[in-house]
C-alpha cells in the first residue's frame, strides 16, 4: 500500500522505529482507557507484537498515523483493519491517537475518514465496523461524525479498572459512504 494522505494527516506502514512511541502510549492509562489493553506492556512485548503484525497479510498490517508538523511529519498514533470476512466483504477497524497533545482537534475524525476511503476504495469492503466502550464519548462522537451508525450494545461485556462496561457496535456500509461522498 502506498501512503494515504489527508489534509493534515497521512497513513503509512509501521516501522520498527515507531515502537518506542507505541510502548509509551500503551502504558499510559489515559490513552488505554478506550482500548482493550489493561496490563503493562514492555518493549519486549511490543517487539513481539510488531513481529507478529509484520507476518500478517498486507491489508492487516498496522498503519501509522502521522500529522503534518511544519515541513515534517510527526507520529501521533496507529490504526489497522482486522477480522476480515472476505465473503461478506467486512472488516473491523481500530484506531489509537496516542499523542494526547492533539486530542480534541479533529484528527481522529480525519483519520477515520481516510480509513473508510481506504477500506471501501482500496480493499473493496462493503461494511466496516468497530467496537467502542459506551463511556468513550469523544470517540463515539468522532465515529458518528464520519458516518458510523449504532448497530448494537453488548451489556457489561468488558471488565476494566474495577467495573463492567458496555461495548457499542458501530458500522458504515459502502452504500452509505458512497452517498455521503456524493453529497460532499
Amino acid at each position: 500500500m502506498s501512503i494515504v494522505y489527508g489534509k493534515r494527516v497521512r497513513l503509512r506502514g509501521a516501522e520498527h522505529s515507531d515502537l518506542e512511541k507505541f510502548v509509551i502510549w500503551v502504558n499510559d492509562p489515559e490513552v488505554t482507557a478506550g482500548l482493550t489493553l489493561f496490563l503493562p506492556m514492555s518493549s519486549v512485548d511490543e517487539e513481539k507484537w510488531f513481529e507478529r503484525a509484520m507476518q500478517r497479510p498486507q491489508e492487516e498490517k498496522p498503519l501509522v498515523i502521522d500529522m503534518k508538523d511544519g515541513t515534517d511529519w510527526r507520529l501521533i498514533g496507529n490504526s489497522s483493519f482486522f477480522d476480515f470476512d472476505w465473503v461478506a466483504r467486512s472488516a473491523e477497524v481500530g484506531i489509537m491517537i496516542g499523542d494526547k497533545t492533539v486530542w480534541n482537534q479533529g484528527y481522529g475524525s480525519e483519520v477515520m475518514t481516510l480509513l473508510l476511503r481506504h477500506g471501501f476504495r482500496t480493499l473493496n469492503l462493503n461494511r466496516i465496523f468497530l467496537r467502542v466502550y459506551a463511556e468513550n464519548k469523544r470517540a463515539i462522537h468522532a465515529y458518528e461524525k464520519v458516518g458510523f451508525v449504532h448497530e448494537g450494545r453488548m451489556r457489561q461485556a468488558v471488565y476494566k479498572n474495577g467495573s463492567y462496561s458496555d461495548i457499542l457496535y458501530m458500522s458504515v456500509l459502502r452504500e452509505e459512504w458512497d452517498a455521503t461522498m456524493k453529497e460532499s
